[in-house]
């Protein structure tokens, strides 16, 4: 999405030095998206909220594989823990059950 917006911002700015005219385009861009971003990043609105990370060890069978955790949804909301727990794609689906028979979308 923010190709056709540096490209018309370098349009305006072809008078410009090409170096000028991509740095003030690369900023307009930042400055616009940056809020779009934030919005994606920490919107309350948005489903919910998972991280992943890969050759972790799974909190419950402590298996060595891609890590999942849910960080957010929601009723829930995990994004102060100190320290995050990942679990396996199996302890994660059972983990999700659980959540899910407590209440938790």
């Amino acid at each position: 999405m923010s190709t056709p917006i540096l490209a018309v911002a370098l349009i305006w700015l072809s008078t410009m030095n090409k170096w000028v005219a991509t740095i003030i385009a690369n900023l307009v861009g930042g400055l616009l998206f940056f809020w779009v971003d934030r919005f994606i990043f920490t919107s309350k609105v948005l489903d919910s909220q998972w991280e992943i990370k890969e050759d972790v060890r799974c909190t419950d069978c402590g298996k060595i594989s891609r890590g999942y955790r849910l960080v957010r949804a929601k009723n829930y909301d995990k994004t102060k823990g100190k320290i995050p727990k990942f679990r396996c794609e199996r302890c994660s689906k059972k983990k999700s059950k659980e959540l899910k028979k407590k209440g938790i979308q």
